[in-house]
Formats: structure tokens, sequence, C-alpha cells
């Protein structure tokens, strides 16, 4: 079965991008897993208009408001493989389909990888997170934790004052030179040494040394990498920010492979829904004229 266009991911970028050819009334297709991003965590801030909304229940009104148009299909699967057919595009998903389309957009995502430390995972998205602007305020100007995973984590110890009183945690990662403790210090950032043994409790930090000390949250910085190698398949290129590479894509979200675009985290260097939405609209809007203009 052929589409103008297959969207790889039924996410937020993916569903906003979907949005926009719907109403284009084109023929599309989104193929989803059904593993956002931010299925950890219990609400979603910083989105005008849903602030403070359950992220899945986001997700699901606005699945249920794009399947209202005719021209869309949706199919919880995976898409393995993809490739360059003639003008168009083939893709087969985990269900054994073989489908086609003239152009894709790419809405992948990324995968989260934890410092292995016991407990984090437990309390990702819910005591545990990454982002400051999208769980900071809850906290309530408590204490709040960093657990160092690399020395990128200076970034989370220097922004998080501005939420709570903030220890920095190395655990082996990293020493702060004298330029990096003069800005911890001004910010008036605590540092700890001792390694951690685990996380229990609410946001209860285990010292190898036996000590524990407890937080309103805590702030990690994870490794994210591509939720799919449908990129790679393809021959996009990519670009690094120091933290994962990412989908490199140009003002219209087309990706280095003609008729291929790509919005949301793996297609930019931050995330966030907000973001997400903004990603996906341009990139379905953009792929709707390429149909057009080419």
């Amino acid at each position: 079965m052929s589409y103008d266009a297959i969207i790889v991911g039924g996410s937020y970028a993916g569903l906003s991008a979907a949005l926009q050819l719907a109403r284009a009334r084109r023929r599309i297709l989104v193929i989803d897993e059904g593993m956002r991003r931010n299925r950890f965590a219990a609400t979603s801030h910083g989105f005008l208009g849903q602030d403070g909304r359950a992220p899945g229940a986001i997700a699901a009104d606005a699945r249920e408001q794009l399947l209202r148009y005719p021209t869309v299909e949706w199919r919880d699967a995976r898409a393995e493989e993809a490739e360059k057919q003639g003008e168009g595009f083939s893709i087969r998903t985990s269900d054994g389909r073989q489908l086609s389309a003239r152009r894709l957009v790419l809405a992948i995502g990324v995968t989260d990888e934890l410092p292995e430390i016991p407990g984090l995972a437990e309390r990702w998205g819910r005591t545990a997170f990454h982002c400051p602007y999208c769980h900071g305020y809850e906290l309530d100007q408590g204490e709040i934790g960093v657990i160092a995973s690399s020395e990128a984590s200076m970034h989370h110890a220097l922004m998080l004052p501005d939420w709570g009183r903030t220890t920095l945690m190395l655990d082996g990662c990293f020493s702060p030179d004298a330029e990096q403790q003069a800005k911890l210090d001004e910010r008036g950032v605590t540092i700890e040494t001792a390694r951690v043994k685990e996380i229990s409790g609410h946001a209860d930090v285990v010292f190898e040394d036996g000590r524990t000390f407890s937080f309103a949250g805590l702030f990690v910085l994870p490794k994210p990498r591509l939720a799919s190698t449908i990129a790679e398949q393809l021959g996009c290129d990519f670009e690094e920010d120091g933290l994962y590479p990412f989908i490199k894509t140009d003002l219209t979200k087309e990706t280095s492979v003609p008729g291929v675009f790509a919005c949301g985290d793996a297609a930019r260097a931050a995330g966030s829904v907000a973001l997400a939405v903004g990603d996906g609209n341009i990139a379905g809007a953009a792929t709707h004229q390429s149909l057009i203009f080419r």
C-alpha cells in the first residue's frame, strides 16, 4: 500500500507533522510503537494550554483528534527497515508489512541511557529528572541533588540553584578545575565527592561511606541515543552537540536525503513537548509543500 507520506513515530512531533498533512487532505500513515520518551513522567510542564497535564493524556487527545481526519491511518508497530525505492521510500514494519510512500517524516525520538545506579531507573520521571524547566518548579525550592554523569553535568549544577539549594555529587566522574569551582561557588553549589551507592526512598542518595542525603528531587544528565536506526539506514547526515548525534536538517526540517524530513528530539539537541510540536508543525507543512513544488 502506498501513501503520500509515512510518519515514523507517533509522539508529539510525529502527531504534529501528521496533523499538517491530514489537514492538507494527504493520505498518510503513522507508525508508532508506543514508547514516548516522557512516558515515565506523571505530569508535563511548559507547554502552553497543557501545563500540568499527564503527558500520556496530551498524546492520547492529539491522536484522537488526528484520527478524525479520513485520510489518516495508524499502525501500532515498529518501523524496522527503510530504503529509497524509485521516487519514493519503502518501510518494513515489525508486524511484517511492507509499505511505501512518496515522503518520509522521521519522528523516531530518543532513548535515555541512565547511569547504572541502583534505584535511579525506578525514580526516573518521578523524583529524578533531566529537564529543570519541566520539573524544577514543582520541587518548591527544596533541596536539589545533581548526580554527575560527566563533566557536562556542570550545566545542571549551575542552572538548578534558581529552583532550590543545590548539591553536586561528583560520583567519581570528574573534578572541577579552578574556573569551574569558582562558578559553582558563585552559584552557591555544594560539592560532594563521595561515591553514590544507591537511591532509596523518595529521592534519598545513599553514599558508599554510609551517609544518606535526602532531596526533594534529583537531576541526572542521561546519554540519549536515537530510538531507531532508520535514519542511518537511509543515509541521513548527523550532527553532534557533545551529548549525542542527532539527525541533521535544514530550516524546513528536511534531512540530507531529499524527501526525508525529521523532527522532534531525534533532530535537535534539546527536547520538550513544546519544541517537538513546533518541529513537527514545520516538518509536516514542508513535507506537504515538497509534494507540490518538486
